[in-house]
């Protein structure tokens, strides 16, 4: 059963989504949605390892679904956001927890795991990457993110649901059935034209500081997933994989950029297999939970 929850940090509100009973000790896992997405695109995840026994949260990042969107951009960073995080799972009884984000969120979740050790027992990170190096190519993708944000602003959310959907690496979504990808749409159109614009001016990758040198610092259990039809985050994960400690490439068939949308059965399983070594307990906790 879940549940959806606001929470105030420092003047910005989240909103959030909860499966499991709020009182068991149980371990927990957040997801973490991508740009112009929302905590609703992980319902299917969220049930799933609520069944293993576990706590899940999802939350809509700065900007995006029913949270709030900071004036500032620079509120919106992926230090701001991950220090927001650390005290939204805080006030929900979470010390810890098994860290999921795909795309834009897996930046975020790689962050806290690089910054906050502590808190993240692993990660999953769907088609992620650890920002731009070179200098030239992050201050392009930052002067291409403000032009897109200045055009959210003029056209509207409508606009940019069009216009996002049809990039190249959403191309393989469109072979997804139309009842999902009218979802899909309808998604991005619940996002407002002022939260997706800073977000893109204060968490997109031309902002976010480059982590390759903190990859070999992430000692937490890491999988990273990858469609076999997004070539560019399948290297990129491959790289990251070598650099891990701890961290091993799983490639699904079939898919593009959102693995977890085009191919929701496979990414389940993987999802299960990186979260089965932990379920027992989340299980025998949940149990001792029960008056």
């Amino acid at each position: 059963m879940s549940g959806s929850r606001l929470f105030v940090e420092r003047g910005l509100r989240y909103h959030f989504v909860i499966w499991g009973s709020k009182r068991t000790k149980a371990p927990a896992a957040v997801f973490l949605h991508g740009f112009a997405g929302s905590a609703r695109d992980w319902e299917r995840s969220g049930e799933t390892v609520e069944r293993l026994g576990f706590r899940a949260v999802a939350v809509d990042l700065p900007g995006h679904g029913d949270s709030d969107a900071p004036d500032d951009p620079a509120r919106f960073t992926v230090e701001e956001t991950t220090r927001d995080l650390e005290a939204l799972l805080e006030s929900s009884g979470i010390s810890d927890a098994h860290w999921v984000g795909y795309s834009m969120g897996g930046r975020v979740a790689l962050h806290a795991a690089a910054t906050r050790p502590k808190r993240v027992r692993s990660l999953l990170l769907e088609s992620a990457s650890p920002g731009i190096q070179a200098e030239p190519e992050r201050e392009s993708r930052r002067a291409a993110d403000e032009a897109l944000a200045a055009e959210i602003e003029r056209r509207g959310v409508e606009w940019f649901a069009d216009h996002w959907g049809a990039q190249a690496i959403f191309g393989t979504q469109a072979a997804l059935p139309s009842p999902v990808r009218a979802a899909l749409r309808e998604s991005r159109l619940r996002n407002s034209a002022a939260g997706l614009a800073g977000s893109l001016r204060g968490l997109g990758q031309g902002t976010q500081p480059y982590m390759g040198p903190q990859l070999a610092s992430v000692t937490s259990r890491t999988l990273l997933v990858t469609g076999a039809l997004d070539q560019k985050y399948g290297a990129l994960a491959s790289a990251m994989a070598a650099a891990m400690p701890d961290a091993r490439h799983r490639v699904i068939l079939k898919a593009g950029h959102n693995v977890h949308l085009e191919q929701p059965e496979a990414f389940e399983r993987a999802l299960l297999e990186h979260l089965g070594p932990h379920a027992s307990a989340a299980r025998s906790s949940a149990r001792s939970s029960i008056p």
